[in-house]
């Protein structure tokens, strides 16, 4: 059996993501606490930027060299991204306060958020299916490896007018990551660590056991 750790790594995190923006969408200002879904929010907006920049970074130009019709694929998916890091930059927007956002309610805002995260989510899903079945176990593995790093170095806000392709997107991401991290450590900003998946056929009984999810039993390839 083929143990897919790029499908199962997307996935979950594909999940918890849309736990977080469920969250974030059932968290309601208040008269006593204006910004009682502030919180919620801000896990979200953090979440979704880093993976976005980072499946920029490392998946989309793996898009390009590796599937037919590559260079349109990776086009196609970098547009996407853009309109919901647009939508994304609106709820930032409204919850600092804008001016340009301050009129616009919550609900247009989030249900504009959870069109383009769906399309997004799944446009995502179908790349790194196609992935899955034009790589090797070692390729998809160490693209996971990828994904992980470059999250953890990845702008933590939404930053839609940036180039997002090429060497020029590099550039752009790490001197907003930069910004982000002088805005982040000033604030106090809590950001959560990426969801990592492990591959489960190399681990351990001791590991297995310390994680409660033995499978010991199951035949692996």
């Amino acid at each position: 059996m083929q143990h897919d750790l790029l499908n199962r790594s997307i996935a979950a995190t594909h999940d918890a993501l849309d736990n977080r923006l469920q969250t974030a969408i059932g968290h309601h200002p208040t008269m006593a606490n204006p910004r009682a879904q502030y919180p919620a929010t801000d896990t979200f907006l953090a979440s979704i930027s880093r993976h976005l920049a980072a499946v920029t970074d490392s998946l989309v130009p793996t898009v390009r060299h590796r599937l037919p019709n590559g260079s349109d694929r990776a086009h196609e998916f970098s547009h996407q991204c853009r309109h919901l890091e647009s939508s994304l930059a609106t709820i930032k927007a409204k919850l600092y306060g804008s001016a340009y956002a301050v009129s616009t309610p919550w609900a247009d805002i989030w249900a504009e958020v959870r069109l383009e995260f769906d399309r997004t989510m799944a446009m995502e899903h179908d790349l790194v299916t196609a992935l899955a079945e034009n790589l090797t176990d070692e390729e998809n593995d160490h693209l996971v490896d990828r994904l992980f790093h470059a999250e953890l170095r990845a702008p933590t806000r939404p930053h839609p007018y940036v180039p997002h392709l090429g060497m020029s997107g590099r550039v752009a991401r790490r001197v907003c990551r930069q910004v982000d991290n002088f805005w982040d450590t000033a604030e106090g900003r809590m950001i959560p660590e990426p969801v990592r998946v492990h591959d489960r056929a190399h681990q351990g009984r001791l590991t297995q056991y310390l994680l409660a999810d033995p499978h010991m039993g199951e035949d692996v390839d």
